[in-house]
């Protein structure tokens, strides 16, 4: 049985590291005619995962096409919004891996090494 702060801590990454690619590849095609961003979530699905005593590693990030309006010739793509967005989900990143570092930390203490 594994750890389950551990197993909650990785399925985020790997959601927060899908939503990283598809911004990049929001802010990629901010040019291309007709290209329709795209929204990633997996928050949901891990809240729900770790309220129903589930493991967090069955879970899956959803992408989702944005409903905001295609501008004429060009896409629906705001880039001021995905690079806020990058920022905070590079900020997230950030802030699990030093969580998953602090928890090996503490397993390490705790068999005296």
């Amino acid at each position: 049985m594994g750890d389950i702060t551990i197993d909650a801590l990785q399925a985020s990454m790997r959601g927060l590291a899908v939503r990283q690619r598809s911004i990049a590849d929001n802010i990629a095609n901010v040019e291309t005619p007709g290209f329709v961003a795209n929204t990633v979530d997996f928050e949901s699905s891990l809240r729900n995962a770790l309220a129903e005593g589930d493991s967090p590693m069955a879970v899956q990030a959803t992408t989702t096409p944005t409903t905001d309006a295609i501008s004429p010739n060009s896409s629906n793509v705001n880039v001021d919004k995905e690079t806020v967005s990058l920022i905070d989900t590079d900020l997230r990143y950030q802030l699990m891996v030093q969580a998953l570092n602090s928890k090996f930390h503490i397993l390490r203490s705790s068999l005296g090494g």
